[in-house]
């Protein structure tokens, strides 16, 4: 019996990521044929277009009739995408003051500093903490 290599399969997020990449790269919305061409045509179509519409399902790409297809934007640039992750993970937790306490608790103490700048700066701009954009933050 001959052996055979485990198949190596991607980290959690890779496909979504590099699909993003290419995304945020563009001039405006890609059809999955023009992603899976930025993306050196290593993926199949159908593994593009399987991608874009779960990233479509996620909230994390919009999508315009093309043709008999879609096009895809991001609707998030990274920070922003990031941004939206975590907030979603929040709102997971029944208990949101413990998780916030403990993801303070773990900022190294440059971001800790950066953090408490972001929020002065909110609270000298009158933002009531309903959710809205912190100063610097991009949309």
């Amino acid at each position: 019996m001959s052996e055979t290599s485990p198949v190596q399969r991607r980290p959690a997020g890779e496909l979504e990521a590099s699909v993003l990449a290419a995304l945020w790269a563009a001039e405006g919305p890609l059809s999955p044929a023009e992603v899976q061409s930025e993306l050196g045509g290593r993926l199949a179509r159908t593994t593009v277009t399987t991608i874009l519409t779960r990233l479509h399902v996620k909230g994390a790409v919009s999508r315009t009739r093309a043709g008999r297809g879609f096009a895809y934007s991001p609707i998030h640039d990274s920070a922003g995408l990031t941004a939206r992750r975590m907030r979603s993970e929040l709102d997971k937790q029944d208990d949101r003051g413990t998780a916030l306490a403990r993801f303070v608790s773990e900022l190294t103490t440059e971001d800790e500093r950066l953090l408490r700048s972001l929020l002065d700066e909110a609270e000298a701009d009158g933002a009531d903490g309903a959710g809205g954009p912190l100063p610097g933050a991009a949309p």
